[in-house]
């Protein structure tokens, strides 16, 4: 086999082929350095002496479907100008690994199109040494991430096993690229992104959350110039939950059984958007008759639906005045409930407002922790945490193709 061929087929430039023998499914090939191509590893000096050789067995690219394995003598090299004694440096392989780089190219390009095992059976390798392949191409390119531009982030939680172990990412929402990922969802799991932030100077304008308690104290603690903005949906969310705990309440304390038929079943009826029913005449006199039922269950339901005007008012003022009339009326109500909930609402009306100043949400990050549940799904969970972290955070695209996502439109579309 010439020079010339191993150059074209395999990109190796400095070796000879010695010999080319066949056993079952695979081409060996015996290779080794060219006489005028040894030099020191170190200086690079030709005043060399060679003292003994071992021989490495390396993968490379397949030939059609036969698999190609190399047989590399590799010369141990004594140097007369610098004294050093090492093994000869081969170009296509980086350090002891037991494939070439062009081998762990192809193996990356095809895991764009099939699973680990899809690309472990297809080239007859372990299923490790494509997921080694995969993790390392993940950590040179995605294991720091660039924390340039960093103004405005979301911080959110995910469960990673069963909803009692969890992780938090926070993703700059700028362009949607998760910037990091803490172990647990409380104020400690924050405490290596503050460090990160700190030590690149960066200064946080306004922070997209949920009603965490340990979120909030980590960020007042850690970025005070930053505005929070509580995240509608997660408000929306936890009013639907006040709802569906009077519903239940309101069932189970029925004791005539034909009001508990009508009420059972109605729990989508009452969450989802009021305009949703009523383009359904059947659905929409469903769920009148249940709230005919029941006085607190309609009052609920009514300041649930009431509750998104907060969001669509012209500015800070008016819906400051829409948010304190609605936490009147659900006082009001004087369903315990509700007034838990009204209460909620009050302590954190600075934050809920904030929106009006900064638009942004936690939308990008729910979107991100259903790519998450996917991915989870596909692979039947991960038992190496640092690989499942590395695939989080190679979800976006470096270049910034991921679409923008700060700035919400003030009208929002329920």
């Amino acid at each position: 086999m010439t020079t010339s061929f191993l150059y074209q087929a395999f990109g190796i430039r400095e070796q000879e082929c010695t010999r080319v023998r066949y056993e079952d499914n695979s081409i060996i090939l015996e290779i080794q350095t060219r006489k005028d191509k040894l030099v020191c590893p170190q200086c690079k000096s030709r005043h060399i002496s060679r003292s003994g050789s071992h021989i490495r067995r390396i993968r490379n690219v397949p030939i059609g479907s036969k698999q190609v394995i190399m047989n590399v003598k590799v010369q141990r090299i004594e140097c007369k100008d610098c004294g050093c004694i090492r093994n000869e440096h081969l170009h296509f392989v980086h350090g002891k690994r037991s494939y070439t780089n062009r081998f762990s190219r192809l193996v990356l390009s095809l895991s764009h199109i099939g699973t680990i095992k899809d690309v472990a059976n297809f080239l007859h390798v372990s299923w490790d040494t494509v997921k080694e392949i995969q993790k390392k191409h993940l950590q040179r390119n995605y294991g720091c991430p660039q924390f340039d531009n960093l103004e405005y982030i979301g911080i959110d939680e995910f469960a990673i096993a069963k909803g009692h172990v969890y992780k938090t990412i926070v993703v700059n929402l700028l362009n949607g690229q998760v910037v990091y990922i803490g172990q647990g969802k409380g104020m400690d799991a924050l405490e290596g992104f503050w460090k990160k932030v700190n030590k690149n100077g960066v200064v946080i304008k306004a922070v997209a959350t949920d009603l965490s308690g340990a979120f909030i104290s980590s960020v007042l603690q850690n970025a005070p110039q930053a505005t929070l903005v509580f995240d509608h949906f997660h408000v929306v969310k936890l009013m639907n939950d006040t709802l569906d705990m009077i519903r239940r309440n309101v069932y189970r304390e029925e004791k005539d059984l034909n009001k508990r038929k009508v009420l059972k079943g109605t729990r989508w009826l009452l969450l989802c958007n009021g305009k949703d029913i009523f383009d359904d005449r059947y659905k929409s006199g469903r769920l009148e008759n249940a709230l005919a039922l029941n006085e607190p269950l309609m009052k609920a339901y009514y300041l649930k639906e009431s509750l998104k005007e907060i969001w669509m008012q012209i500015d800070e003022e008016q819906a400051g005045k829409v948010l304190d009339d609605w936490v009147e009326q659900a006082y009001q109500a004087k369903i315990p409930q509700l007034t838990k909930f009204a209460n909620t609402l009050k302590a954190h009306r600075w934050g809920i407002l904030a929106w009006y100043k900064y638009h942004i949400s936690t939308g990008k990050l729910e979107g991100i922790n259903n790519k998450i549940k996917t991915m989870k799904r596909q692979a039947y969970g991960y038992r190496d945490q640092k690989f499942f972290e590395l695939k989080i955070l190679a979800m976006h695209d470096k270049n910034g193709s991921s679409d923008k996502c700060v700035v919400l439109s003030k009208r929002i579309s329920w």
